[in-house]
């Protein structure tokens, strides 16, 4: 049973602003103040040690000036960061004496000389920030991490959606939680160089954006953990995938209607014909091209028709690819027509002075198509009248 004593001193204790304590010669927490608790939240209760309060690299340090208080009379001032209930870790100065009986410690607690001040109102301001982004935010998390993985902070809105509550990795170490992600594989080896990376992964049915970024120590020098920043894209990811799938399907949409606007049409036994109506470009120009000789080769056409009537404007470089068209169809042993110039379209093809002397030009479709047939019919009476006559039948 607790002695009045003893009582009397944790109900002062309870009270007091200041940040106090007294701890066992082990240096576990016997009375902690009420400044105490309220400075560092969750994890400062009767029985908690304060190595396991203090930052890794600071437990040495603590360990030998704790010797130092239990084997001499002066108080033995220090410097640590403890870990406060969020999970970040505070530099505090440190004065600690031995009790008369040598059984325990009393110790007063103040912020280090450097954090004082403006530095520690800033810090302040800097956690309440973002505590509000956490709180608010509702697709991202943060986690904090040491050299060794340990998570010291895990905090955010998301974590709801992923079905998980904020704190819950925190005392796990995320590079043995997450050994299976390919981005934490060799993350020991890897993530504390300095480097800011970025990288998705799909964790507890979402998928995420990360942000890793290197923790330094107070010179600067020494990266002595990592800041995570994941960022909730599942939504964003459906969207953009619904939104390729209607870009895929206007596209097609775009080719059938490309298609119906430059049918090729066999209106002749051997003679193709392309009526292009519109606005004719570069890039329709280009399909028209690999359509028609396409359909040469296939059809074995001996002459194919550009038909322009319906076409009001074309641009100088689409004349040019007029003309290279009706060469590559003689260069497949046909013959290429181009019928229903307007005056406008005329003008242009002058005026880029392109050589037209082997462009065959007829008025309108009908008049190509007659010259077509017309020399069809001309090329195969030639034929025959070179033909050898068959041999008189000499019986008599």
């Amino acid at each position: 049973m607790e002695s009045a004593p003893d009582a009397l001193l944790g109900d002062l204790f309870a009270r007091s602003p200041d940040l106090l304590f007294v701890a066992s010669a082990e240096g576990a927490l016997l009375h902690p103040s009420g400044g105490l608790r309220e400075a560092l939240g969750a994890g400062v209760e009767i029985g908690a040690v304060l190595a396991d309060l203090a930052h890794p690299d600071d437990r040495e340090a603590l360990s030998a000036a704790w010797a130092t208080a239990l084997q001499g009379d002066e108080p033995v001032s220090f410097s640590v960061r403890l870990r406060d209930g969020g999970g970040a870790y505070r530099r505090l100065s440190c004065s600690a004496s031995r009790s008369s009986d040598g059984s325990a410690v009393l110790g007063s607690l103040r912020a280090a000389p450097e954090v004082a001040g403006d530095e520690l109102a800033k810090l302040r301001l800097k956690a309440r920030i973002l505590d509000a982004v956490a709180e608010h935010m509702e697709s991202v998390a943060f986690w904090s991490t040491d050299r060794d993985g340990l998570c010291h902070y895990h905090a955010g809105k998301a974590l709801a959606t992923a079905g998980l509550k904020p704190g819950e990795f925190v005392g796990l170490n995320l590079l043995d939680l997450f050994g299976g992600v390919p981005e934490f594989a060799d993350a020991r080896g890897r993530w504390f160089d300095g480097t800011v990376r970025h990288f998705s992964n799909h964790s507890h049915g979402l998928e995420w954006d990360n942000w890793i970024i290197p923790l330094r120590d107070d010179s600067g020098e020494r990266v002595e953990g990592m800041i995570g920043l994941s960022l909730d894209v599942t939504e964003s990811r459906r969207a953009e995938s619904e939104l390729r799938v209607q870009l895929d399907q206007i596209e097609a949409q775009q080719k059938v209607i490309r298609d119906l606007s430059t049918p090729i049409i066999e209106v002749w036994d051997g003679v193709l014909t392309l009526p292009m109506v519109g606005t004719v470009d570069s890039v329709r120009t280009a399909e028209v091209m690999d359509s028609l000789l396409s359909q040469i080769v296939e059809k074995r056409a001996r002459f194919a028709i550009l038909d322009l009537t319906g076409v009001e404007v074309v641009d100088t470089r689409v004349a040019s690819h007029l003309i290279q068209l009706v060469t590559a169809i003689r260069l497949l042993g046909a013959d290429g027509i181009v019928a229903g110039i307007k005056p406008n379209v005329a003008q242009t093809m002058v005026a880029l002075g392109l050589d037209l002397s082997q462009l065959n030009t007829q008025r309108n479709l009908r008049a190509a198509l007659n010259y077509a047939i017309r020399s069809m019919s001309l090329a195969q009476g030639a034929s025959l009248a070179a033909s050898p006559a068959p041999p008189k039948d000499r019986t008599p």
